[in-house]
């Protein structure tokens, strides 16, 4: 038996590509508001690539430099999220547990390697490293130039909640193949991108959802970026996650 539930009538709704943020094409972005009609879980980045962005229990938060998270307003905008509904659905314990164990303990729970699954886990981190990036002016950079500036913070201790995703190998592009999760602390003190992390105890919960809506942009300068997939270490460089097979 698998941890994970299958939602037949709820999908994983995603606004714009991965591949445009490696390319630089992110001026236009979807609003809060929709985003909040869409799902009450989700990750994604801050206009601008001015942060990230955890969506938890219907509430949208933004982590940037220097601040502490704050709630959204529904007028902001988000160049790139994956939202979704989560269920009402059985936790497992989790102890003890370093991002690899972690990664196979998810991998060995999903319903399908072709199914993508949210990822929620609620508990104390012995040590947990995550990042944010800065805000980016016209014209705007490729995302892993980007990362190569990302302010890092290194926790220890923290009560909290890790927010994300395990997506299908083949969807590598379009977003983050394999596992990629936010943070969000307790306290609404600090969150980010995870880079690192040892859970000491929590529950892990997983869905998994039949439907992917994918959402894309209409602005001018995507419309006129040809994007093409060929270079998986950039998205493994800049926000981790699976490397496809070779072919």
């Amino acid at each position: 038996m698998t941890d994970g539930q299958l939602i037949a009538e709820t999908a994983v709704t995603q606004f714009a590509v991965l591949d445009a943020l490696l390319a630089g094409a992110y001026e236009s972005g979807i609003p809060v508001a929709d985003v909040r009609s869409l799902g009450d879980f989700g990750i994604g980045c801050c206009e601008s690539l001015g942060g990230e962005v955890i969506v938890l229990d219907g509430e949208v938060f933004e982590c940037t430099v220097g601040e502490r998270p704050d709630r959204m307003k529904d007028s902001q905008i988000l160049p790139f999220v994956d939202v979704c509904r989560f269920p009402a659905t059985p936790g497992r314990s989790i102890e003890r547990t370093d991002l690899p164990a972690f990664t196979s303990r998810v991998e060995g729970s999903l319903v399908s390697r072709n199914l993508f699954h949210a990822v929620r886990v609620d508990g104390v981190f012995t040590a947990l490293r995550v990042r944010v990036t800065q805000r980016q002016e016209h014209p705007f950079r490729p995302l892993p130039e980007v990362t190569n500036e990302q302010i890092e913070t290194v926790l220890a201790d923290v009560p909290g909640t890790l927010v994300g995703f395990w997506a299908p190998a083949i969807y590598q592009g379009i977003t983050v193949a394999g596992l990629h999760l936010h943070f969000i602390a307790e306290d609404r003190s600090i969150g980010g991108h995870v880079l690192d992390v040892i859970i000491g105890s929590g529950e892990l919960r997983l869905a998994a959802y039949s439907r992917f809506d994918l959402r894309l942009p209409m602005d001018e300068h995507f419309l006129r970026t040809e994007l093409t997939h060929s270079e998986d270490h950039r998205i493994v460089a800049a926000e981790g996650g699976a490397v496809a097979p070779a072919r």
